[in-house]
């Protein structure tokens, strides 16, 4: 008897393809954010949303669940990225437990410094292999996907882990 939830092969074939390339074009992206402004990828995320906000700055939980990325790991990401002036972090004045981290004008400069080689490598292996209704196309299905996934709570919202006595 066959399972009806097992996935057909054109699924697992779109499955594994984008798992693939995911993991090809982010090995490819790092390396670029390394040698070009020493940023990994999700410090290079951090800026990146920073940078796309009008004041530049936003409360430390939503840009945990704007890249998906754990608290802790980001709290640490920040710490680092603060002490190479990139960043600043401060209390937020509308919750005594927020923290508000801002772009400096160092992180921007950061970004002004890797965002030619990122562009470069992204036309290069994503979009040049593409005609613009494949974008299109590829962008309408993989905006689904997110907004089916992103209807679930955020990370943070999840309960935490209780440590064991």
């Amino acid at each position: 008897m066959t399972d009806p939830d097992a996935p057909t092969p054109s699924q697992l074939n779109a499955y594994f393809a984008l798992i693939e390339v995911s993991s090809l074009l982010r090995h490819a992206v790092e390396k670029q954010l390394k040698n070009a402004g020493d940023l990994s990828y999700v410090q290079f995320q951090l800026l990146a949303r920073l940078n796309d906000l009008p004041q530049g700055r936003t409360r430390m939980t939503d840009l945990a669940d704007g890249v998906v990325y754990s608290r802790s790991g980001l709290t640490y990401q920040a710490q680092l990225l603060e002490q190479r002036g990139l960043i600043t972090r401060s209390p937020s004045p509308d919750d005594e437990r927020g923290t508000l981290v801002s772009l400096t004008d160092a992180g921007r400069a950061v970004l002004d410094l890797v965002f030619p080689g990122h562009l470069a490598l992204l036309h290069e292996l994503f979009l040049d292999p593409l005609r613009a209704d494949d974008i299109r196309r590829l962008g309408d299905i993989l905006g689904r996907v997110r907004e089916h996934m992103r209807a679930l709570p955020p990370r943070s919202a999840a309960p935490r882990r209780k440590s064991a006595d």
